[in-house]
């Protein structure tokens, strides 16, 4: 999958002024088939540079996250719920978006344990609204986004990456401790409203 990747990364480079497009493009399928997108915003950053890079994968991620979202509610919402139903971790976050909307939806994307191609889908069978969803997906995956696009302008060459045998750096380190926080506080979170809901 990585070669195939590279390969990708590499015709979008030889694309000239389409290359966004193209990239923006092959990244929303990459949400929508359960292809993880980690390669892809390294590979933006080596592309694009920092500033565009961010730009594209930004916008690349919350539309793929969203179409991924609308599917999930309107075209296979029986096909998503039986998927969904082996994992009580999702029947929790449905409980908490209920009362706590946009804010669960945004903590969760930071969570480093909660699948981002399978949450995607499983937020549809949700109550939260697609307005809601759509910003707080965006805002929930900056933080993830400028590093991973910035460690990609610091590599600067597709060729160079190599995902099996990348060390964390500290930011990235910065990146996941943040994230389990999330984890830990989502969980809390729901634990709170499942009680008073109860």
């Amino acid at each position: 999958m990585q070669d195939i990747f590279k390969n990708s990364l590499i015709w979008i480079q030889s694309l000239g002024p389409g290359a966004g497009i193209a990239f923006i493009l092959l990244y929303i399928l990459a949400c929508v088939f359960f292809i993880p997108g980690f390669i892809l915003t390294l590979g933006a950053g080596a592309i694009f540079g920092l500033f565009w890079g961010f730009l594209y994968v930004s916008t690349a991620a919350t539309l793929g996250a969203t179409t991924a979202f609308l599917i999930g509610r309107y075209l296979a919402r029986d096909w998503v719920s039986k998927k969904i139903g082996n994992y009580p971790r999702f029947k929790a976050i449905d409980e908490a978006i209920k009362q706590g909307g946009w804010k669960v939806v945004g903590l969760t994307r930071l969570s480093p344990l909660i699948p981002f191609n399978l949450l995607n889908y499983a937020l549809g069978i949700t109550q939260v609204s697609l307005k809601e969803y759509f910003f707080a997906s965006w805002l929930g995956m900056l933080p993830g986004t400028v590093m991973y696009v910035y460690i990609g302008s610091l590599i600067g060459d597709i060729a160079k990456l190599d995902i099996e045998n990348h060390v964390r750096t500290p930011a990235e380190w910065g990146l996941t401790i943040l994230g389990l926080a999330a984890t830990i506080t989502v969980t809390l979170y729901i634990t709170r409203l499942a009680k008073k809901a109860l």
